[in-house]
């Protein structure tokens, strides 16, 4: 669809501006700082990515909400209810571990739940803790319509780029911005990053940790960025992973992004014809080739799939949700034989996964945050020839994941926005670590060394591997790097390199 992909890549906001640093949380007016903030108790609606609930549910895990002010020039004001999970650490405590999964859109509630094996070595030493962002599902999440509207938005084609494309996209992102100023109008302009990084300090301190000790992946690293810029003397052991320059433009974020995933899918095809056996084709150049087909096809023919149907813009989504980890490389090219012999359910399941549907047709706030957060970060409003100049640079680089990206809905976006979280400092802070992955695909390895610069007290890890994050990645590698950091305190030597998992 016109800026799905865009929306669906879950990285954020970028720029260029000064974000002033705040006094330590102690001294904020207004904060109420003990651990008995948070009502903790049992979780009773945890969901996996298709909304369905988990098969078994860890009885030691623990939810809770934190009240924060809507408008923190208004401490005193009106209230929001942040969502947590917390689970309890194994072993001998040393603290808190927060985290952001990512997004901005993706619930950390839901996600920890998910995650919480893969990160059991952390938790034999920390109380893992994780949140709903404000404006992200439980947390006053933002809604842009039902689901027959959002499955309008996200099956809306990106091919071929010509006018009457632009215009249907032009008129769908108009309508779901109203969606969104209607159904959480006010909200819309307190979700941005430096008010969830207010957030997350009130978090600190309700768990009571005098640091925050942090992970942040992907868009979380932003987010981290610029907690440790207004709160730097609270910063404990902070990790970045999937890092994002957040000075870039739009151009340059979707430019760069583009390049990525085709980079990536690249990678894939080389991956899948290695065998011989490739569903997709017998060499890379004819499985290119029957992608481009296939694409072009649905546009003009979508796949029924029940009673819906694959388009082009759909399966655009579901390709480009696959490229994040190699784990999932034999899932896609099982989805895309199938969609070439006209069986659309695993490129669909794909993209249902990505955008947040459930199989009830409902959708989590995935896709509706992202924008949200996304388009108040910033106060660039693109032009229409900024978005004709921004799809012809990706075009050239990738007919497939080529768009104008997610500019042509920030552009119509009903709330101003701000460029306070554009520029980060996180001088005086305890040391950070940035991982960058050298595959990553939706923050590209390049931003990862600007990140750190900026940051002023960060070192820089590398990952040669593919993928989205590095952390998650199964590179014991890296495991053992942000672990010994992580738990030991032992930041990684400068330059330090690991190779593919």
């Amino acid at each position: 669809m016109r800026g799905v992909l865009a929306v669906a890549l879950l990285v954020g906001a970028a720029g260029c501006s000064a974000v002033p640093a705040e006094p330590a949380a102690q001294s904020v007016p207004g904060l109420q700082g003990s651990a008995d903030q948070v009502e903790w108790g049992p979780c009773t609606d945890i969901k996996r990515p298709d909304g369905e609930p988990p098969a078994r549910q860890d009885s030691s895990v623990r939810c809770g909400k934190l009240a924060v002010p809507l408008d923190y020039d208004k401490p005193d004001g009106e209230k929001i209810q942040l969502a947590l999970i917390k689970m309890p650490a194994t072993g001998q405590r040393l603290g808190s571990m927060v985290f952001n999964f990512g997004g901005p859109g993706a619930s950390g509630v839901d996600t920890l739940d998910q995650a919480g094996k893969a990160l059991a070595p952390l938790r034999t030493r920390y109380d893992l803790v994780s949140f709903d962002p404000r404006g992200v599902e439980r947390s006053s999440g933002v809604r842009c319509g039902n689901g027959a509207e959002m499955d309008r938005f996200t099956a809306l084609d990106t091919l071929p780029p010509n006018d009457q494309t632009h215009r249907e996209g032009e008129q769908m992102n108009k309508q779901f911005a109203a969606l969104c100023q209607k159904n959480s109008g006010k909200i819309l302009p307190y979700v941005g990053t430096v008010n969830a990084a207010r957030d997350m300090d009130r978090i600190r301190a309700a768990v009571g940790d005098p640091k925050l000790n942090y992970v942040g992946m992907s868009y979380g690293t932003q987010l981290g960025a610029v907690y440790a810029t207004l709160f730097p003397k609270n910063v404990g052991r902070m990790v970045l992973d999937a890092p994002l320059d957040p000075t870039i433009t739009f151009e340059q974020r979707t430019v760069a992004q583009t390049r990525g995933f085709q980079h990536a899918y690249d990678s894939f095809l080389k991956a899948c014809v290695k065998d011989g056996s490739c569903a997709v084709g017998k060499d890379v150049a004819t499985a290119n080739t029957n992608v481009e087909n296939l694409m072009n096809e649905l546009t003009a023919k979508p796949i029924k799939v029940r009673d819906r149907e694959l388009t082009q813009g759909l399966a655009s989504t579901g390709v480009a949700a696959a490229l994040y980890s190699e784990l999932t490389w034999p899932f896609l090219e099982q989805a895309l034989g199938e969609a070439l012999q006209g069986h659309g359910e695993a490129l669909l399941y794909l993209a249902d996964t990505y955008t947040g549907r459930s199989t009830d047709g409902s959708y989590s706030t995935q896709m509706t945050s992202f924008p949200a957060i996304t388009c108040v970060d910033t106060a660039e409003r693109p032009s229409e020839a900024d978005l004709r100049r921004t799809e012809q640079q990706a075009l050239q680089i990738s007919p497939l994941f080529g768009s104008e990206g997610s500019g042509g809905l920030c552009r119509v976006w009903p709330v101003k926005g701000s460029d306070q979280a554009r520029h980060v400092n996180a001088t005086g802070s305890a040391p950070i670590v940035v991982v960058g992955g050298k595959g990553d695909p939706a923050t590209p390895y390049e931003w990862a060394p600007k990140l750190t610069a900026q940051l002023k007290t960060a070192t820089l890890v590398t990952y040669e591997g593919e993928g989205h994050g590095a952390y998650l990645s199964g590179s014991k590698c890296i495991r053992a790097l942000v672990d010994s950091y992580l738990i030991n305190g032992k930041v990684p030597q400068k330059g330090a390199t690991c190779p593919a998992a």
